[in-house]
C-alpha cells in the first residue's frame, strides 16, 4: 500500500506549547533515583502525592520534573501494590462470599498475583445490574487516586436515570492503571451485565484507558470529557427547541 501526500495544513488551532511537550508519554522517564526514592518511600509508608511533591521541591519546581506523579504510582503498582495483608484480603473474601449468599445476583470477581495477593477486584450489587438494564445507554467510568489504606485507584461506573439521577454501576480497586488492568476490569464489568455493551462511554483522557475500551468495548463510542458531551446536548436542545421537555432538560 502506498500513500500519496496531497495537501498539508500548517496551522495549529490552539497555541503550540513547547515547555509541555515533556509531559507527553513518550518525553517522561523515571530516573533511577525518582524509583530508588518512590520503593523507599512507599515501603515507609509515605503516599505517592508526598513523594512527589518532596521530588519537586529537591528539583526545584514541578516543572523541573521528567515525569508525573501517576508514572510514580504505575513504578510501585507494578511489584508491590496489592491487598496483601492476610485479613484485609481474607476479609473481603468473607464479605462477597456473604453478600451473594444473600442474594446471588451480587457478582464479583478477583485477580490474584504469584502470591496469591489480591491485585484487582470487582464487583456490583443485583440493584445495579436491573439498573444497567433500562439506563446502560451511555456511562461514565472514573477513577480516584489516593483515598484508600492500599493506595490504591477506586474504579467506579456512573449512569444517569430519566430523572438526572447519578446510578452507581458497579466498582472495583485497581492495582494500576495500565491497559492489561483496564482490560480485565471491562471484560469483567461487561460479563456482569450479561455482555450488553454501553452504546457510549465517558472517561478521562487516559491512554491506557482509550486502548483497554478499543480492546474490550469495540462497538461503544468512546468520549474523553464530560464538558463536551454537555456542551453538544445543549446545542442539541437548543437546535430542536426541546428547553420545555422535561425529558431532555
Amino acid at each position: 500500500m502506498e500513500y500519496v501526500l496531497t495537501f498539508v495544513n500548517i496551522q495549529h488551532n490552539h497555541a503550540i506549547s513547547p515547555s509541555r511537550a515533556k509531559t507527553l508519554k513518550k518525553n517522561r522517564e523515571l530516573s533511577l533515583h525518582a524509583k530508588w526514592i518512590d520503593e523507599i518511600n512507599d515501603q515507609a509508608g509515605v503516599t505517592i502525592r508526598n513523594t512527589y511533591q518532596s521530588l519537586a521541591t529537591a528539583a526545584g519546581d514541578y516543572d523541573k520534573l521528567t515525569f508525573t506523579q501517576k508514572d510514580l504510582w504505575n513504578h510501585v503498582a507494578r511489584n508491590v501494590r496489592v491487598i496483601e495483608e492476610e485479613g484485609d484480603a481474607k476479609s473481603l473474601m468473607q464479605y462477597f462470599h456473604r453478600i451473594q449468599e444473600q442474594n446471588r445476583n451480587f457478582f464479583y470477581e478477583v485477580k490474584l498475583d504469584e502470591q496469591h495477593h489480591i491485585k484487582h477486584a470487582f464487583w456490583a450489587d443485583a440493584r445495579s445490574r436491573a439498573t444497567y438494564e433500562y439506563f446502560g445507554d451511555v456511562v461514565s467510568f472514573d477513577t480516584t487516586y489516593l483515598t484508600n489504606r492500599y493506595d490504591m485507584p477506586f474504579g467506579t461506573f456512573v449512569g444517569v436515570n430519566h430523572h438526572g439521577q447519578s446510578l452507581l454501576l458497579g466498582c472495583a480497586l485497581l492495582s494500576c492503571e495500565e491497559e492489561n488492568s483496564f482490560v480485565w476490569l471491562f471484560d469483567c464489568w461487561i460479563r456482569c451485565m450479561g455482555g450488553k455493551a454501553p452504546i457510549g462511554i465517558l472517561t478521562d483522557q487516559c491512554k491506557a484507558m482509550r486502548n483497554a475500551i478499543s480492546k474490550s468495548l469495540p462497538m461503544t463510542r468512546h468520549r474523553w470529557s464530560k464538558e463536551a458531551f454537555e456542551s453538544s446536548w445543549t446545542d442539541f436542545i437548543n437546535r430542536f427547541s426541546l428547553h420545555d421537555n422535561n425529558w431532555f432538560v
